[in-house]
């Protein structure tokens, strides 16, 4: 029998037998992994367990611990779900059920919309049908037998003829007698998932089209144990707690608006955490000589054509006409920055050039996926791009992992690296995508930081890495980004006069840390509770006078702390102490002061803290020395 050549995520290499299944290598390793484990990818390509392996490449056994692994379990819960419904509402057609970030959904065609009720209904029957501990199977089938096994369904024959048009091969998944048209990558029984909730129902369109049918999307979670789901529930009923739409109107951060939707309106308080963001950024960036750009937002078609995203990014960009000539709305910075670049010669004693642009940049999101300031249509990217010659690569990428720690740290972040090689549909040739992924590689080796493969989610132009961090709440966030790119260079044309005086190409490295600032803030929400650090919080100090006989005492305290500096404002008006402390306790302000006739005598201040410590005879001077040195230090 032939041998196959597997790879694995360390690099080492060994030969199977083929036909060998992804359990059984998993056995050879350890019990614990076999049990551990719920799926597999080879190459590009999620697989289950029990498929027999034909071909060598790139393998990975897959765990909850990896979001791939994750998304298996949920695709067979998207699978158990379609069952259940179909069993219940025996009228209901199944569209498309794929796995998502968290979870999974499903479409169906049906002609009274599901219930709350209707939702216990089909989790119970889930249940039911995973305790059933049934396999799942995997047949490859013709067109004309596809096209027989879903006669009543007309979406699942609509994917079949687009699916056989462009020349893909047809899979049918089993779990005993229930069947769905999938291309696969699910867990090897349905015994693996020991816990489910489904979540909402909502209104969606087929192909996401609102001339096509109106669908009903379910949306669920599935655990692979019991105490996950308990845990998750608990996060669930904290993260609504820290909802950041709702603290940001609580809060008066920001609005969104009817008239232009996918996009946030910063309200003055939420502004200045704005400002302060970049603010922060401008000055670790001054630090490594770093040189802030601006560019235009709408750029002619020919520069998108030759920048690839034309062919590559063009369903998610926006176009405008000007004077008979097609333009784009920019998407990404990197084109414009580029041109900067290109206008001036360089030697290769200017490099490296760090450009930075606190750039906005336009996203087509379909209405149904926007979500708050997760998920906007206009955002602001902390951009950078490093223009660089080979040699200097593993030290820039080293300059960046401090850099991205020291960012992170600050905010009381842990992360997790990802490193994400070619994607299926990249651009250029492979030779030069191995010579990228091979010096990023190297330079996180030399770094020490551990980190993870991605297989095949790079950018189109570039293999990249990924920084996920985690809030306070447990939950991961992909934020930051490197990007390692010989593509637009070349395509671009730019260059440099090296060291024997000829034009080289340098090399170019994208870099976002915040990613979208927009997201960003909406992360410090929900992690912060709306309780920023003294250095963020919109207001920093709350002069409070006992009566309005102390209002005067209470101008003036506040007064000099506004003239130091501190966002500081005076609640005078004629309500109860307690009602006001409440109130400046409720907008989160990290320090109130009183005032009265003990106060206004003494000329001291009186401070209380988040905590509801309070502090007497305190000196302004003295407050003001320690409220500055915490800001400085932004803890």
């Amino acid at each position: 029998m032939s041998e196959i050549t597997l790879e694995f995520p360390d690099g080492s290499k060994k030969n199977y037998k083929k036909g060998i299944t992804a359990h059984e290598i998993a056995h050879g390793i350890s019990q614990g992994l076999a049990r551990e484990a719920l799926s597999a990818k080879l190459n590009d390509k999620i697989i289950e367990l029990e498929l027999p392996l034909e071909e060598s490449g790139k393998f990975r056994l897959l765990t909850w611990d990896d979001l791939e692994g994750k998304k298996s379990l949920w695709h067979t819960g998207s699978h158990v779900m379609a069952e259940a419904v179909t069993k219940l509402f025996p009228n209901a057609k199944p569209t498309i059920g794929p796995p998502i970030d968290e979870g999974f959904y499903y479409d169906f065609y049906t002609e009274k919309p599901f219930s709350t009720e209707d939702l216990a209904k089909i989790e119970k029957q889930m249940m039911e049908i995973v305790k059933e501990k049934r396999k799942i199977e995997r047949e490859i089938v013709s067109k004309e037998k596809a096209i027989e096994k879903f006669s009543g369904n007309k979406f699942k024959q609509e994917l079949i003829n687009e699916f056989t048009g462009e020349g893909k091969t047809l899979s049918i998944y089993y779990q005993e007698k229930f069947y769905d048209l999938c291309k696969g990558g699910h867990v090897s029984n349905t015994e693996k998932i020991k816990a489910v909730k489904l979540l909402k129902v909502s209104a969606a369109y087929w192909r996401g089209d609102s001339k096509r049918e109106s669908l009903q999307r379910i949306y669920g979670i599935a655990f692979p144990k019991a105490s996950m789901l308990e845990e998750y529930v608990k996060q669930k009923e904290e993260a609504e707690k820290r909802n950041h739409l709702k603290l940001g109107k609580e809060l008066d951060l920001f609005s969104m608006q009817g008239e232009a939707p996918g996009t946030i309106f910063f309200h003055s308080k939420g502004t200045i955490i704005w400002n302060e963001l970049e603010a922060f950024a401008r000055e670790e960036q001054r630090k490594r000589n770093y040189k802030e750009v601006k560019t235009p937002i709408i750029l002619k078609k020919e520069l998108w054509l030759k920048s690839g995203h034309w062919d590559h990014y063009k369903e998610n960009m926006y176009f405008t006409t000007i004077d008979d000539e097609e333009y784009a709305v920019k998407p990404m910075n990197c084109p414009g920055h580029i041109l900067v670049y290109a206008n001036t010669r360089h030697s290769y004693r200017d490099l490296p050039i760090r450009m930075s642009e606190f750039g906005m940049v336009h996203r087509h999101e379909l209405s149904g996926v926007l979500n708050g300031m997760f998920r906007v249509r206009k955002f602001t990217q902390d951009d950078t791009h490093i223009f660089c010659t080979p040699e200097q690569i593993e030290h820039e990428i080293k300059e960046l992992l401090e850099m991205i720690q020291q960012y992170y740290s600050t905010f009381g972040f842990d992360y997790k690296i990802e490193l994400s090689t070619r994607p299926e549909k990249a651009m250029g040739a492979k030779e030069i995508w191995d010579k990228a992924e091979y010096a990023l590689k190297t330079a996180l080796n030399h770094s020490g930081k551990k980190y993870r493969i991605n297989e095949g989610d790079g950018a189109f132009y570039g293999p990249k890495i990924d920084f996920h961090i985690k809030d306070s709440l447990g939950r991961t966030w992909q934020l930051g980004t490197i990007q390692l790119d010989f593509q637009m260079p070349e395509k671009f044309e730019i260059s440099y006069i090296d060291k024997n005086d000829k034009e080289s190409r340098p090399v170019m490295i994208h870099r976002a840390i915040f990613g979208s600032l927009e997201r960003f803030i909406g992360i410090l929400i929900e992690h912060y509770a709306g309780a920023f650090p003294l250095w963020l919080a919109p207001v920093q100090v709350k002069v409070i006078s006992v009566s309005e006989k102390y209002n005067k005492y209470a101008d003036k305290i506040n007064k000099e702390l506004m003239l130091a500096g501190i966002r500081s404002e005076a609640d005078e008006r004629p309500e109860t102490v307690s009602f006001k402390i409440r109130e400046a306790q409720l907008e989160k302000i990290p320090y109130i002061i009183n005032l009265g006739e003990k106060e206004e005598t003494a000329e001291t201040i009186a401070v209380r803290n988040r905590q509801g410590k309070v502090e007497f005879g305190i000196k302004t001077a003295d407050f003001l020395e320690k409220i500055r040195k915490e800001i400085a230090e932004r803890k």
